[in-house]
């Protein structure tokens, strides 16, 4: 399994040939029905090869997961806009994101012009992600190392939640998180293979659920996941 250092912007500038590449993945992930055009632009905008050790930058612009060490992936591009583009997020939104990973995610929120609370079940990957993080200048997240199945109560409430990993049901303590309007996007199935859910908070009791595609995620670890 590849160890993935903190990615360095000097190390691996952002080329115009970099800059092509994500115009391709753009285009490609348009054509596989991401319609959204603000999401769509941050993935243009992201360089996705500095979340990549540079001995495997040739895949950071396929439409592939990648593995990143620790048991983890850095998503597929299309699962990202995916789960971004259900979030309908709007600038200046508060966004709690289970999973930090490789911290592309995060990367694109903030460039969506989120205020990000990000949590990382893994401390080696926390670690490594904050600083690549701020090396790569993205420093408007508040990161968070623990148990994200259980969110960051005294963060709460959040108008969306992200979470990156398969839950085996929809997790309380995240719903109990959302503020009133909120919504959260979570695969929720099996460890083989889950659907995509999103769940609206339309009143303090009250949720409504939509099921989309099928994905396969690494599962959530945690008290409101599956046991580690």
């Amino acid at each position: 399994m590849p160890a993935f250092p903190p990615a360095s912007a000097a190390a691996a500038p952002d080329s115009y040939r970099h800059r092509g590449q994500r115009r391709a993945l753009v285009a490609e992930l348009h054509r596989k029905g991401i319609r959204d055009e603000r999401v769509l632009g941050a993935i243009g905008e992201v360089p996705r090869h500095l979340f990549f050790e540079p001995a495997f930058e040739s895949h950071a612009y396929q439409d592939k997961a990648f593995p990143i060490g620790e048991g983890q992936t850095i998503s597929q591009p299309y699962t990202v806009a995916y789960q971004t583009e259900l979030l309908q997020l709007r600038p200046g939104q508060r966004v709690l994101e289970v999973g930090t990973g490789s911290g592309y995610q995060c990367a694109v929120l903030l460039t969506l012009g989120a205020e990000v609370f990000t949590i990382e079940y893994n401390r080696v990957l926390f670690e490594r992600t904050r600083q690549r993080l701020a090396a790569l200048g993205y420093r408007g997240a508040q990161l968070y190392c623990g148990d994200g199945s259980v969110g960051l109560p005294a963060q709460a409430p959040f108008d969306c939640i992200l979470v990156t990993a398969a839950a085996p049901a929809l997790p309380r303590p995240l719903l109990q998180q959302l503020a009133v309007g909120g919504v959260l996007v979570v695969p929720v199935g099996s460890e083989q293979a889950q659907r995509m859910v999103r769940v609206v908070r339309e009143s303090a009791d009250g949720f409504a659920r939509e099921d989309f595609e099928e994905f396969r995620f690494v599962p959530l670890r945690g008290a409101a996941g599956w046991a580690s």
